[in-house]
């Protein structure tokens, strides 16, 4: 039984879904309203949100006559903490890499270490 997340990704996966997706952000529709702007059947579409609403991305609900779709923005939060925690992980690698490049010259050689000023002994004392 794949998790919420495969599910989500998995119903990101066709452009068509993608772009119901992007437009249910504006607000929410019937199934004629997404259908129309595509050049697929009423029940197509219905397949479709069929799977978003299986990957829990989308809702549908009863207002009279109407069963408009809704999109469930919650389910952008799980994709958000998934994708930030590599991205940090990612950032932080790269972070590493910068500093190992920070030490190396031109032609990849290690740059000489610097040293610091040896100290001398202040006046007036004794060494």
């Amino acid at each position: 039984m794949p998790d919420q997340l495969s599910k989500v990704f998995a119903a990101l996966a066709d452009p068509i879904r993608r772009d119901i997706v992007a437009r249910l952000t504006e607000g929410d529709a019937t199934v004629t309203a997404v259908a129309a702007p595509y050049d697929v059947s009423v029940q197509a579409v219905s397949k479709h949100l069929k799977v978003l609403q299986d990957a829990g991305l989308v809702s549908r609900s009863r207002q009279a006559q109407r069963r408009p779709v809704h999109l469930e923005a919650d389910v952008f939060d799980l994709m958000t903490k998934w994708i930030e925690r590599y991205q940090r992980q990612a950032e932080e690698r790269y972070q590493r890499l910068d500093a190992v490049l920070d030490t190396l010259d031109a032609e990849g050689h290690p740059l000489p270490q610097e040293h610091p000023p040896l100290s001398r002994p202040e006046e007036g004392h004794a060494s």
